[in-house]
């Protein structure tokens, strides 16, 4: 896993995920800007996945990529991700990661990394969703770089 020296300055992330098929081959792109100006772009992928694994994948390595605790602006066009955070991530710790109807959570392999991120990290997150797809240059540059997870993934053999 790569890290990225970023001082207590704040910090812009925009993340994304991208499926060919959903389920089918997906990749994530991460964008992080630093209050300085410099940028540093990540990008991957799996070859069978769906594309809420890959929006929550995005926001885990970037969250993952910050070596001290930050201030941090992060951009997500995912309602999913967005809403796991910040409206349903407590009641399902409350009830065991289970859904308020009694069923295991999906992705929960995922969302618990998340949260050990967002709550043991340090971090002061800002979340801010996005319209994806209407020309946000750092929500279209995210979303060249998932892709670039995907074609990435699909060289490999």
């Amino acid at each position: 896993m790569s890290t990225v020296n970023i001082a207590n300055n704040p910090v812009v992330i925009y993340t994304d995920g991208a499926c060919k098929g959903n389920p089918g081959p997906g990749g994530w792109g991460v964008l992080l800007r630093s209050a300085d100006g410099t940028e540093k772009e990540m990008f991957g992928g799996e070859r069978a996945t769906t594309n809420n694994r890959m929006e929550m994948t995005a926001v885990i390595e970037a969250l993952a990529a910050l070596k001290r605790p930050c201030t941090v602006e992060l951009y997500l066009d995912s309602q999913y991700v967005l809403k796991g955070v910040t409206e349903w991530l407590a009641g399902w710790k409350s009830r065991g990661w289970k859904t308020a109807s009694k069923q295991p959570v999906k992705n929960v392999d995922l969302w618990q990394q998340l949260d050990q991120l967002v709550s043991g990290a340090g971090h002061t997150i800002d979340w801010r969703w996005v319209r994806g797809h209407t020309g946000d240059p750092g929500n279209e540059r995210a979303d060249a770089l998932a892709n670039k997870g995907v074609e990435q993934t699909l060289r490999q053999r």
